[in-house]
């Protein structure tokens, strides 16, 4: 999965972009040369390169049994990440050729070049060489049915004429209420914190995501309507509406951790019918669209009509705001507790001194939780045209139509930009040194140091996603001392469950 958009753009003296990195930036830039390579990449329209020109390594295999097999080496027999790995190490190369899944019968064209490096993963956001028409999802697209019959944002290139318009809506929705933002956030949070401590007090445990997810909901739909769902016909079955939606759309590329034998059929080969999650999207698309008239009164000034403004509401609301909060909050939850009791004291002691000030740890720890653990692992784009891509040891050829692959903790692991970087270092962007690595944080479909705009693909949310994190370490921190939290894997990121709370005495 690409990108979440939502989750990324600033906004003229925007208060979620509480901190400004500098702008000095350490940058990769092409070297010219008189060279072989020189020549093939200005052939292509770069400006060349100091590195050799490589073919791309690895092949995609048969029609139909290629894909297949990558497939199954993907979710069951090699897992993610050695999947990534063993290739990597097989053909010598950050780059190389394969196949994606969920490839036969989904998919029509599953071959992708694979980007695994700090280096060259950046392309997938330069406009001018990739399209990102369609591609939010991968090698496939699931069925506007499921969006109200539209494409919406997510899957628009920034060329076609409504992505400008959309973007600008989504900008407006973080906007309106901004001053609600935090408010609303300690309201929501503080109840999930009571509710924890309750429960880890009187059975030992408690489970972080459930309470998340609806404590999330709630969140973004008091920041962005001024609505609370407990108080109207949804109740608290949003939570459950979205993740049976979502499972409709994403069920290609997820393992759910079923036999091999029933997963792989029902939910990698054949599509989902849209229409059997067509009662809960209505759902949800009822409640966007009464809560929400000032943002369709905007829609009609910027020139969409109120329906497909609404169905793209309900997308950046669900699927990316509150789908990324699902998996970043417990990501945090995850690296912060892992950190142990002095990690834990000196973010007490910043949050609880510095009201008004910047607080450089917290702020470190959430962008290093976005390093080792980015909300969305994959980032997908179709070259325009013919050019040159370079990693750390070569450069290659990338061919027009060529679809690319960029394996984002991988890149944001990368051991030429990130010391220890398979390690979570808390103060990691403290300091001017720290600031500089931001160029190299891609969480957003962008490098944290750009602010996004309307004519890019950079997620409209990104300092709403980031202040969340920090709000989210503060809220702990200004309640409880120290914590401990016991660690599975989910489908979709961290399943935390909290084991022991000790509360700050005052």
């Amino acid at each position: 999965m690409a990108a979440s958009p939502l989750f990324c753009t600033h906004f003229p003296g925007d208060p979620f972009n509480h901190s400004r990195p500098s702008k000095s930036r350490s940058r990769f830039r092409a070297a010219l040369s008189e060279t072989s390579a020189q020549k093939a990449s200005d052939a292509a329209g770069d400006g060349g390169s100091r590195l050799p020109l490589r073919e791309i390594p690895g092949d995609y295999g048969l029609p139909l049994i290629g894909p297949w097999s990558d497939r199954q080496d993907y979710f069951y027999k090699q897992g993610r990440e050695e999947f990534f790995k063993s290739r990597m190490l097989k053909y010598q190369s950050t780059v190389f050729r394969a196949n994606m899944p969920p490839g036969p019968f989904i998919s029509g064209d599953s071959r992708v070049v694979v980007l695994l490096d700090g280096k060259s993963f950046p392309v997938l956001f330069d406009a001018d060489k990739v399209e990102k028409k369609d591609v939010f999802t991968g090698t496939f697209s699931p069925s506007t049915e499921l969006t109200g019959g539209y494409r919406v944002l997510s899957y628009l290139d920034p060329s076609e004429p409504n992505h400008e318009r959309l973007k600008r809506l989504v900008f407006f929705m973080l906007s309106r209420r901004r001053d609600h933002v935090i408010p609303e956030f300690r309201r929501c949070f503080g109840d999930l914190l009571r509710t924890l401590e309750k429960e880890v007090s009187t059975s030992g445990k408690a489970d972080f995501n459930s309470l998340n997810e609806q404590s999330a909901f709630n969140f973004v739909s008091g920041a962005f309507f001024g609505a609370d769902p407990l108080k109207t016909d949804l109740g608290s079955d949003g939570p459950g509406l979205i993740n049976r939606w979502v499972l409709f759309q994403l069920h290609p590329v997820l393992a759910l951790g079923l036999p091999r034998l029933i997963e792989d059929p029902i939910l990698h080969t054949f599509r989902l019918p849209p229409f059997l999650a067509k009662n809960d999207y209505r759902r949800l698309h009822d409640f966007v669209s009464r809560n929400s008239s000032p943002i369709l009164e905007e829609a009609d000034r910027l020139g969409i009509s109120r329906e497909e403004a609404s169905h793209n509401l309900v997308f950046a609301t669900c699927f990316n705001a509150w789908g990324g909060l699902k998996i970043l909050f417990p990501n945090i939850l995850k690296w912060v507790g892992r950190g142990g009791a002095k990690l834990h004291a000196r973010l007490a002691a910043e949050i609880r001194t510095s009201i008004q000030k910047r607080r450089p740890l917290t702020e470190s720890v959430v962008y290093e939780a976005l390093r080792i653990e980015p909300p969305v692992s994959h980032q997908y784009g179709r070259a325009r045209r013919d050019f040159v891509i370079e990693s750390h040891d070569g450069a290659f050829r990338i061919r027009e139509g060529e679809m690319l692959y960029g394996y984002q903790p991988m890149a944001t692991r990368d051991p030429r930009i990130f010391d220890r970087p398979e390690e979570f270092v808390p103060d990691r962007f403290v300091g001017e040194g720290g600031q500089r690595l931001l160029e190299h944080l891609l969480w957003s479909n962008g490098p944290e140091t750009k602010t996004p705009t309307a004519g890019d693909k950079q997620c409209a949310g990104k300092d709403f996603a980031v202040l969340a994190g920090r709000l989210l370490v503060a809220e702990i921190f200004r309640t409880f001392d120290s914590f401990d939290v016991e660690v599975s894997d989910g489908p979709l990121g961290a399943s935390v469950t909290v084991t022991s709370l000790k509360r700050a005495h005052r």
